[in-house]
């Protein structure tokens, strides 16, 4: 069965950049080590101000479009261009829920709220414009968040969190902002261990967005041009991510509404002329999978197999054809063995099948689509890469021959894991042998047991099906082919 998808955005206002650096903020490390932390520039054109930004990041449009140019909202054209949860509640009829203490966000205060119809609403008003008042205000928020994504069940959340601005308004940049930026964190971290908690946890898959607005001057404040004020940053941890990516192209702040929609599984519709666009993102590893991958070898293995079986007595049926896509020689051996009825052994249908495949490859094979230029971009930037076959060390070579093994830092053909695929252990292998976690890994892969062994591993999947359908999945996507990835990588940029 199929995790159901959720998200939770949290955002934190005011918090620079290079406080993090400085400040113990372990659950949002924690996210950005299971994905990415990248800093944003507040759009050109854009006030560095709440109001602006916090709508950009929520409707995923800049602000010519919502129209939100203040803290004062009047005149926004947020009826047009919603908010995600509202989008969502009203045009999918999806669960929402947004927890916030700004009076703007989710009241009629100062031409609110921009958050125009969720589901769901918490508002905990701060008793004064104190950075006390404001820090209570956000435990109070925070307390009524738990319970809501412990108990019931939000597909799409947002948690407003607003103590560190007020506190470098009222403050500055200094020891009382630092000590805000960890009560916010200590609360993401009350946040996250909600969804952990939760009763179907285990059959869900949750990404987990966090951002900042803009940043501040030193002495508090903002509004202005210079670089703290309009660096601000989004981590995001997703099922879809590997873990330490980095991303493909700068980030927007209107990409956080687009990274809502991507988390979900649902296209947005070009009427909302949205701005965002979901975030691609480079792995720290690629391992690739070569047989139906890297080269068109999967209708040679079929034909091999069909050969051999015949020889011995047994024509291979569609069925039993698919299923030796992605095996090992001595795995297929196995199953011809109990349907093969001339008298053999496995060890002698091993050989035989190996034997064929090999003359079948060293004939010549052609490469995938986007093989080629794909082996190359990770050669240029210096990407580690690992493949991962289920063909025996003598086919990998010879196709190694072909692709030029100089672009691998490692190589895993059949019989050198403990087990075979669908097994994880190639990929596990493989993964050590670079010296990064699976998680931190993307794997590329065209059949189902190939699909099965790098997910048993932990590794996010890219599945390009050559012979056999393969469904998307969180963690898993599906491209038609390998010329994809390089479109979602964009441009070349330094390794």
């Amino acid at each position: 069965m199929s995790r159901a998808r959720r998200v939770l955005v949290v955002g934190i206002d005011g918090v620079r950049l290079d406080t993090l650096h400085r400040v113990p903020t372990p659950h949002l490390d924690a996210v950005a080590d299971a994905g990415f932390l990248a800093p944003v520039t507040v759009g050109e054109g854009t006030p560095t101000m709440s109001g602006p930004c916090w709508a950009t990041a929520v409707t995923g449009v800049r602000v010519t479009k919502h129209a939100v140019w203040s803290n004062d909202f009047s005149g926004h054209r947020l009826g047009v261009f919603p908010d995600f949860a509202t989008r969502l509640a009203r045009q999918d009829g999806r669960r929402t829920y947004v927890a916030a203490a700004w009076e703007p966000l989710v009241t009629v205060a100062d031409g609110g709220p921009m958050f125009r119809r969720p589901t769901r609403l918490t508002h905990h008003a701060p008793a004064a414009d104190t950075p006390a008042a404001w820090e209570e205000a956000d435990a109070s928020t925070v307390r009524d968040a738990v319970a809501v994504l412990t108990h019931e069940d939000p597909e799409a959340s947002f948690v407003y969190l607003g103590a560190p601005d007020e506190t470098a308004h009222h403050l500055g940049c200094r020891d009382a902002y630092e000590a805000s930026v960890e009560a916010a964190d200590c609360r993401l971290g009350d946040l996250l261990a909600a969804l952990r908690s939760r009763p179907s946890y285990d059959d869900e898959s949750w990404t987990v967005l966090v951002v900042t607005d803009h940043g501040h001057r030193d002495e508090g404040g903002h509004g202005g041009d210079s670089r703290a004020e309009r660096t601000a940053w989004l981590a995001c941890a997703s099922p879809d991510i590997t873990a330490g990516a980095r991303p493909a192209r700068p980030v927007r702040h209107e990409d956080v509404a687009a990274q809502v929609y991507a988390a979900l599984d649902r296209t947005p519709d070009s009427h909302w002329t949205l701005d965002g666009r979901e975030v691609a993102t480079v792995p720290r590893g690629v391992l690739l999978d070569m047989d139906g991958t890297l080269v068109d070898t999967e209708p040679l293995w079929l034909e091999a197999s069909r050969a051999v079986a015949s020889a011995h007595g047994h024509q291979l049926t569609e069925e039993e054809g698919a299923a030796v896509l992605g095996r090992t020689c001595a795995d297929t051996a196995v199953g011809l063995v109990r349907l093969c009825p001339e008298p053999t052994t496995v060890a002698g249908l091993e050989t035989e099948l190996a034997d064929t495949f090999l003359a079948a490859v060293e004939a010549g094979v052609e490469l995938r689509p986007g093989a080629r230029a794909l082996l190359d971009r990770l050669e240029r930037e210096g990407l580690p890469a690992a493949l991962v076959s289920a063909s025996p060390r003598r086919v990998v070579d010879s196709v190694l021959r072909t692709l030029g093994g100089e672009v691998f830092r490692t190589t895993v053909a059949d019989g050198e894991s403990d087990r075979p695929k669908p097994s994880p252990d190639p990929y596990l292998k493989a993964a050590a042998r670079l010296g990064l976690p699976p998680q931190a890994c993307l794997a590329v892969e065209d059949s189902p047991t190939g699909v099965a062994a790098a997910e048993a591993a932990g590794c996010r999947v890219l599945a390009v099906p050559s012979a056999a359908p393969i469904a998307p999945a969180p963690g898993r996507r599906v491209r038609t082919d390998l010329t994809a990835l390089l479109r979602e990588w964009g441009p070349e940029g330094p390794a």
